[in-house]
């Protein structure tokens, strides 16, 4: 399936009915009188979050959404009926914007949750409605409220608990192959991730998510390489993994790179708790090793570790260091699905 993560949506709620202009006529009743119905209501657009979704893809090939619109009024009282709602479901994550791309009107975070994205119009009422002592055969009805049309935006962040950072060919691919069950495509040119991925890592007995995004490249924020909007999916996140590969000639270079890209997308991500690892330490000598890792660490202002994620050297320290800048909720909660899932799937009718 194809991984789509920003899609535009036109939407428009149903419109009410008019009221009806009608009068009793029966045979043998002599007097009459207005009997119009008001007219039925139009239907809302909804956007739901639901289980199972992971992009928005569907949306590729459907762009518009219309909810039916309300019937009109009848002759002996009779309501028109209400246009059936319309629901758009979208994957947990989903931020929905204003045209603008800026406005946010709603954050899908939680499955079921759901927030009214267009309203439908009332319906109008029928000239049974405007009859007093004083007017007795009204000759009027209102008309139904209009539709509400607008242009939103959908656009998925991934919820992970660790983002991993780095340039392209950093080793962020082959950390998450290495730690979790999750195959992402790894090989020795740049770019070779072009979508997120997420991984579940366990660590002495608590489990959490990872994301691996695409790789980063100096001009990313101005539309270089695969530009700067990925970084949106590690938004959610607690903790960033900032992957730097050992064997560059330019290391330093490296890491303020990713850096400046992470500062200048803002929304943020430079105030986030980040651990630094110097990888790939086993095309390394221990000369080089230490040489490195000092070098990395008066530049950084913090401690920096060593790992290798083809050999798995280091790795278990690397999710220890993580798995400690992650909350206790959110390791408890994942905890405790795995319980149930084990519970669930050793029960037998």
């Amino acid at each position: 399936m194809k991984f789509l993560d920003l899609a535009k949506v036109y939407i428009r709620s149903g419109a009410g009915g008019g009221g009806a202009v009608s009068f009793r006529r029966e045979k043998f009743i002599e007097f009459g009188g207005p009997d119009g119905g008001d007219g039925g209501r139009g239907g809302d657009v909804w956007a739901e979050a639901v289980d199972g979704l992971n992009t928005l893809i569907d949306f590729r090939y459907q762009q518009h959404f219309f909810a039916e619109n309300g019937q009109h009024g009848m002759g002996r009282n009779r309501t028109g009926h209400n246009g059936e709602d319309i629901v758009l479901r979208v994957p947990v994550g989903t931020e929905i914007l204003d045209e603008d791309e800026e406005t946010v009107i709603a954050d899908m975070t939680e499955v079921g949750q759901r927030v009214r994205l267009a309203k439908g119009g009332n319906g109008g009422f029928g000239n049974a409605y405007f009859k007093t002592s004083t007017n007795q055969a009204p000759r009027r009805a209102n008309p139904g409220q209009e539709a509400v049309e607008r242009t939103i935006w959908l656009r998925l962040k991934l919820i992970a608990d660790v983002g991993l950072l780095g340039l392209p060919n950093a080793g962020k691919s082959t950390f998450l192959a290495a730690t979790s069950n999750a195959r992402p495509k790894v090989a020795d040119y740049p770019f070779t991730t072009l979508h997120p991925n997420l991984g579940v890592v366990g660590v002495d007995g608590a489990e959490f998510v990872v994301a691996d995004i695409p790789g980063l490249i100096e001009g990313a924020s101005e539309g270089k390489g695969l530009g700067d909007l990925f970084l949106g999916h590690i938004e959610r996140c607690a903790v960033l993994l900032h992957l730097v590969d050992g064997t560059s000639g330019t290391l330093l270079e490296d890491y303020r790179t990713i850096l400046n890209e992470v500062e200048t997308y803002g929304a943020g991500l430079a105030e986030k708790p980040r651990v630094t690892v110097l990888n790939k330490i086993d095309a390394l000598d221990d000369e080089e090793r230490v040489f490195l890792k000092d070098e990395l660490e008066a530049v950084a202002g913090a401690e920096v570790m060593l790992m290798s994620g083809a050999t798995g050297e280091g790795t278990t320290e690397v999710l220890r260091a993580l798995r400690s800048r992650i909350s206790a909720d959110r390791l408890r909660q994942r905890a405790e699905a795995a319980v149930e899932d084990e519970e669930d799937a050793s029960w037998q009718p």
